[in-house]
């Protein structure tokens, strides 16, 4: 008898509809709330993503899971998940989000990386009515580490693969990638949580390779090795799987064609995925590629979420951070009347000023203005210091500075004409949080914002803290911009920005809250106490709305502690 192997995984949420993802130990009929869906297969793994239809807007309704009519979930004496759906009754919406999360053995902290903050606002949620319970979670990149096992892993893989060869310690194949996912998701709080509130994710380089796509010389080399084929077929194939076909609503599934030939195989779908991802991958070198960025509405708020990896382009005379197709649609989604516009990239679109001058002349001096030598220092440069953020691709990193301005003027507004009051650019991947302000040339009605939370479960050594809080300094922007300048001039941005709250650094979640227009973010850091009882610290809170008075920052401690 099949049983269920990971999940259920809370999906994609409308007002009449859901998705539920699961994964069974072998072919079976999965059935939720009376819709029934048929497995199908990729290398001997069976999935399932199971529509729910006709639900009443704006209602909360438990549900079970059943594999050929058993019950699988939720487990004995354990209550069933609930889906909850928007509706036209409520102004009010919860994001969580961040990034990078190493996964543990077990919910009890480390030495080395602490308590998981997503483990942590999982069992403070367990104590909580669910109108305190979040709408939505956003997972920002780095859900997996392909490229820095753990020691379980590793023997894992070493048992499959000689690891004195090239890539050494990392998985190698779609195989070792479900054994990531299981290992991710299979925590019980954290399992609890994704059967309860619908996720929306996206990736990020560590789910695929450190520096993926860094540049135009990077990818000549990955392509030149004998492992790599295998590395992002099996990296991308599962992405497909286990993140991006839940991002999808009903709708956008029964128009996607390579969802229909899965689906619809009736044998192993392993060829269809494998010749998928293959393209998918060529599309940095300029080929069609995939469409990984995507739009989701939750009433007045509108997430619209880029990919800001795979989507690249990289050639000797061209780099861009999205494909030029790719970035006409993401402009089109901005279209329309709502309060707030949430982008989310796992990469910061705006980093400390100095971080900034240094990827920005980083690009500059490696496409060969002072000639090949300091080119090929700068490309080192660039994979050593990871510098390759949307600072690091100028010519995207102002076109979404001109959209996001036309956005904030309500030149893309609709029938109502007006702007939305909030414009934020959601991100992880620095490993600390901070908000930026931005400041266009001549006013915005709306205000615009660079929200960076990040990590939810990794270690931060203490130099880059060090790097990160200098960064942020006055005095750290001059100097880096006097002495970049005596090789060869820093490009300017078109606008400038400013920090409103951080940096802060631990393990960390952010929660961003709306009601009608006003908008409000905390950041909460995860802390255990010598007796081991888990603890939350909130370390900025941050009214993003007020015109009238300067927004509130609670500096780190200050705003007391929150017990689960």
């Amino acid at each position: 008898m099949a049983d269920l192997v990971l999940g259920p995984v809370l999906r994609h949420i409308g007002d009449t509809d859901a998705t539920i993802w699961v994964e069974t130990s072998a072919p079976c009929t999965v059935e939720v709330l009376g819709s029934a869906e048929r497995t199908w297969t990729v290398a001997g793994h069976h999935y399932a993503l199971v529509v729910v239809r006709e639900l009443e807007p704006g209602s909360e309704t438990p549900y079970e899971v059943r594999v050929d009519g058993h019950l699988v979930w939720p487990p004995a004496g354990d209550a069933p998940p609930s889906i909850r759906t928007s509706g036209d009754d409520t102004d009010t919406f919860v994001l969580a989000f961040g990034s990078c999360r190493v996964a543990s053995e077990s919910a009890e902290p480390t030495a080395v990386l602490g308590k998981d903050a997503l483990v942590a606002y999982a069992q403070r949620m367990r104590s909580l009515p669910t109108d305190e319970w979040p709408d939505a979670l956003l997972l920002l990149g780095d859900q997996v580490y392909a490229d820095e096992l753990s020691q379980e892993m590793k023997q894992r893989v070493g048992e499959r693969h000689d690891l004195s060869e090239p890539p050494g310690a990392q998985v190698r194949d779609f195989e070792e990638y479900t054994w990531l996912y299981h290992r991710s998701w299979s925590e019980d709080d954290v399992r609890w949580l994704l059967s309860n509130v619908p996720t929306s994710m996206i990736f990020d380089d560590h789910d695929v390779h450190d520096d993926w796509n860094t540049s135009y010389s990077w990818r000549r080399e990955m392509e030149s090795s004998a492992w790599w084929e295998e590395r992002i077929v099996g990296a991308l194939a599962s992405y497909w799987i286990y993140q991006h076909l839940g991002n999808l609503s009903p709708d956008e599934l029964d128009e996607e064609p390579l969802y229909g030939r899965v689906r619809n195989c009736t044998g192993d779908a392993e060829p269809i995925l494998r010749a998928f991802a293959s393209g998918a991958d060529e599309e940095a070198d300029g080929a069609p590629g995939a469409r990984w960025s995507y739009r989701r509405d939750f009433g007045s708020v509108r997430l619209l979420v880029i990919d800001s990896r795979c989507g690249r382009v990289l050639a000797p005379e061209r780099r861009d951070m999205v494909s030029d197709p790719e970035f006409d649609w993401i402009e089109q989604q901005t279209d329309g009347d709502y309060d707030h516009l949430l982008v989310g990239t796992s990469l910061p679109w705006l980093l400390p000023r100095a971080m900034h001058d240094l990827e920005a002349w980083d690009e500059k001096l490696a496409s060969g203005v002072r000639g090949d030598h300091w080119a090929r220092w700068a490309e080192k440069l660039r994979r050593a210091a990871d510098l390759e953020h949307w600072s690091a691709f100028r010519d995207s990193f102002e076109r979404l500075g001109r959209l996001l301005r036309d956005v904030a003027a309500g030149r893309r507004a609709g029938t109502s004409g007006r702007a939305p009051a909030t414009i934020c650019v959601l991100s992880g991947d620095v490993h600390h949080a901070y908000a930026a302000r931005v400041r266009f040339g001549t006013p915005t009605a709306g205000a615009v914002y660079q929200l960076t939370c990040s990590p939810l479960h990794n270690h931060v050594p203490a130099a880059v803290r060090v790097a990160f809080r200098a960064a942020w300094s006055r005095t750290a922007e001059h100097v880096v911009r006097l002495l970049l300048g005596r090789v060869t001039a820093v490009p300017v941005a078109s606008f400038s920005w400013s920090r409103v709250s951080g940096p802060t650094f631990g393990n960390q979640i952010a929660t961003l809250r709306t009601h009608g227009r006003v908008a409000h973010l905390t950041v909460e850091r995860s802390i255990d106490t010598a007796a081991g009882t888990h603890l939350f610290e909130k370390v900025a809170e941050l009214l993003l709305t007020s015109e009238d008075r300067p927004p509130r920052i609670s500096p780190a401690g200050a705003a007391g502690r929150l017990s689960k």
